[in-house]
């Protein structure tokens, strides 16, 4: 019974479907044919204005294409010291800005704030020559602690990051899990609160091996940019049809929506369950499919015992477990867990 992450588990059946039906016959190569222009045209539409969008195969190259259109190579990204930019990409920033720097702003509950940025901002290392020039933001949403940005806190970050010129990138890795939370639509937790570029995520929820950088101004710098940089970073696929035909099932009949909102109901159940055990602890607010639990080994390890797979995390502190739930997770596994969890 695996709740170690989401993105370990299998392709929605439609998907999978969907991917034998285009098999057939031939495409043009390289994007240039009528799948992945569906796919702009469906996100546009669902982004509520035009938009440019560049599939790849991997959330790291989502983020990091991204960023290299948004940073010169003697600039800074500011982002929170737990975001997946900082801990968990083996440096691709800083290799695909050319040496662009990141900077880690501290925040309760995985969240930067504005006034922290501010604060960072208010140092004085704009324009200066001796210090990398703060280029850009970075916001995680749905956050690696689980934790979702409010709209205002969103507007707050762009508000700040515009003021000082500096693009705004939102790695949306869980996007949809988020965009469910807060309840509101696409457009107002990007483009209408002042993001510049989205990483859109899929393959957590759903998809097998795609992702899609979302450009909101396709008319800029950035948008101008990007399909050189997916060249260069070795993300333009000839078949590209193969992960745009994801995309399309993925977005058909708001499967998308279907499957974030089952994932964060099973990890709202695992949630009431640890709040209900006096001798454990939910760390950070449950906003998404993930729950944070402070527990001792020995608690962890009956778990273990009883076939239940997930993460110790030391990032979130000691005796820190996580876990996480999907599109796909059994709500018999759920039931054998909480079960569990009520008696450890």
């Amino acid at each position: 019974m695996n709740f170690a992450s989401d993105n370990s588990v299998g392709a929605n059946p439609e998907i999978i479907q969907h991917l034998l039906t285009i098999n057939d016959g031939g495409l043009p190569s390289y994007g240039d044919d009528e799948i992945t222009q569906s796919v702009e045209d469906k996100l546009s539409e669902i982004f509520e204005r035009k938009v440019a969008v560049f599939p790849v195969a991997t959330g790291t190259a989502a983020n990091v294409i991204s960023l290299s259109a948004m940073t010169p190579s003697y600039g800074s990204i500011l982002c929170h010291s737990e975001s997946h930019i900082q801990l968990d990409e083996c440096n691709a920033p800083e290799m695909f800005t050319d040496g662009a720097k990141l900077i880690t702003i501290a925040g309760e509950n995985g969240k930067m704030t504005a006034k922290a940025v501010q604060d960072y901002l208010d140092m004085g290392w704009k324009g200066v020559v001796h210090h990398a020039q703060p280029s850009a933001i970075s916001i995680t949403q749905a956050t690696e602690s689980g934790t979702v940005y409010l709209l205002d806190e969103i507007k707050d970050l762009t508000a700040v990051a515009k003021q000082a010129d500096m693009n705004v990138h939102m790695d949306g890795a869980r996007f949809t899990n988020a965009l469910r939370t807060l309840g509101c639509t696409p457009a107002e937790m990007t483009w209408k609160a002042g993001v510049d570029v989205l990483s859109f995520g899929a393959t957590k929820n759903g998809c097998l091996n795609v992702e899609a950088i979302v450009v909101f101004d396709p008319d800029s710098e950035i948008a101008r940019q990007m399909p050189f940089r997916r060249k260069r970073g070795g993300h333009l696929f000839s078949k590209m049809r193969y992960l745009s035909a994801q995309l399309e099932a993925y977005l058909e009949n708001d499967l998308w929506i279907k499957n974030a909102d089952y994932a964060n109901d099973m990890a709202k159940q695992i949630a009431d369950a640890v709040e209900a055990n006096p001798s454990l602890d939910v760390i950070f607010p449950v906003e998404a499919n993930i729950v944070f639990s402070r527990m001792k080994a020995e608690q962890a390890q009956k778990l273990y015992d009883q076939g239940f797979y997930f993460y110790e995390f030391p990032a979130a502190g000691k005796d820190a477990y996580r876990m996480v739930t999907s599109w796909v997770t059994k709500q018999e596994d759920i039931s054998k867990l909480v079960a569990a969890i009520t008696e450890i």
